[in-house]
């Protein structure tokens, strides 16, 4: 098969120094043969396909002018693997084209004019999500944009009036270690616990007007507990590392919301810093509010990490690290309940 790639995107496609195009020929085991504007595809059917779906969504990139990375390429060819079976022969018709789609879908624009777009289908659902739902949970590992793209929502929402002020909190709890105690009045002692969300705000919105709105109390950061006995009107609240809330405490955050609020909760499962074997408030909330009507579950999963691709290799490596060993201790369980039924037996039988 031989596929036309339009003067001028050779480059862009294929990477600098041919990095892409190895990727490309590496996952789907085929050669890529690059000649007068023509690439043809040699290898099995099912390689040939993967690849021509693949370098058709590419191509229609790189003519919108966007600029394709380790995350663009990695992300796709993962989505061609998936469309292979869709694409039985060169003469079906094509699946649709979700990069091209994504690429439309613009949030906002960071302080310095840059699109925030989210940039796999999850993210994709999960903005959908925010857009539709009064409470959403997005649940996820890092690097998947959770709080980013939730901070994007808010902050547009915010310009376009749809919310008269943010409101973004977290529980102000230590990430395994012990700091003691920290200089400073009330707010210097919180404020290392919410950095990455003044980081955030600093990002899309520029430092000035952040400042200038905090001042005016339409922007507030603030721990976890000083949300106790406030009710929350026109606001867009984010309650983020809401898997190291107690139950009490994520029973309160969710009885302050409002009229005309959005709430979105973020978190991740496998990151709980909370003490010795007290439960998580979101594993509980994932239970309890299941079926009701105008809330979201958006679940991410590797596959949706968009920081360097080093990071989601770690996570699916923590992912089949954490399985395999559920699987052993389940079989140790079964083994210790196997062993003491077998020695109750044997005291029934001495008995007899």
């Amino acid at each position: 098969m031989t596929v036309s790639i339009p003067s001028g995107h050779a480059t862009n496609i294929f990477g600098p120094f041919d990095r892409h195009l190895k990727k490309i020929e590496s996952a789907f085991d085929i050669s890529l043969i690059a000649r007068d504007g023509s690439t043809r595809i040699v290898g099995t059917e099912k390689g040939i396909n993967q690849a021509n779906h693949l370098l058709t969504q590419l191509i229609a990139l790189s003519e919108k002018g966007v600029t394709i990375d380790d995350q663009k390429i990695d992300y796709a060819i993962s989505l061609a693997k998936d469309a292979a079976d869709q694409v039985p022969n060169e003469s079906a018709e094509p699946p649709s084209a979700p990069l091209v789609e994504m690429d439309r879908q613009v949030i906002a624009h960071t302080a310095t004019g840059k699109p925030i777009k989210p940039k796999t289908l999850g993210q994709q659902a999960y903005v959908r999500n925010i857009r539709d739902k009064m409470i959403v949970f997005g649940i996820g590992p890092a690097g998947t944009g959770k709080t980013y793209l939730a901070m994007a929502m808010a902050i547009q929402a915010f310009k376009e009036n749809q919310v008269e002020r943010i409101i973004l909190t977290r529980p102000a709890i230590e990430a395994g270690e012990k700091l003691g105690f920290l200089p400073g009045d009330l707010q210097s002692k919180v404020d290392p616990y919410l950095r990455p969300l003044y980081d955030a705000l600093n990002q899309i919105m520029g430092a000035e007007t952040y400042h200038n709105n905090a001042e005016k109390g339409l922007i507030e950061v603030a721990p976890l507990a000083y949300m106790r006995g406030r009710t929350l009107d026109n606001a867009f609240i984010i309650l983020d590392e809401a898997q190291n809330t107690t139950p009490a405490q994520m029973k309160m955050f969710l009885t302050r919301i409002g009229f005309g609020s959005k709430v979105v909760i973020t978190g991740d499962l496998t990151q709980k810093d909370l003490p010795g074997d007290t439960m998580s408030g979101l594993d509980e909330a994932l239970k309890v509010l299941k079926g009701i009507d105008d809330i979201g579950f958006s679940e991410l999963t590797s596959r949706d990490v968009v920081r360097h691709p080093l990071v989601q290799k770690i996570v699916m490596a923590y992912d089949a690290y954490d399985k395999k060993e559920a699987a052993a201790a389940a079989r140790r369980k079964d083994r210790a309940a196997y062993l003491r039924e077998e020695r109750r037996d044997q005291k029934r039988n001495q008995r007899k």
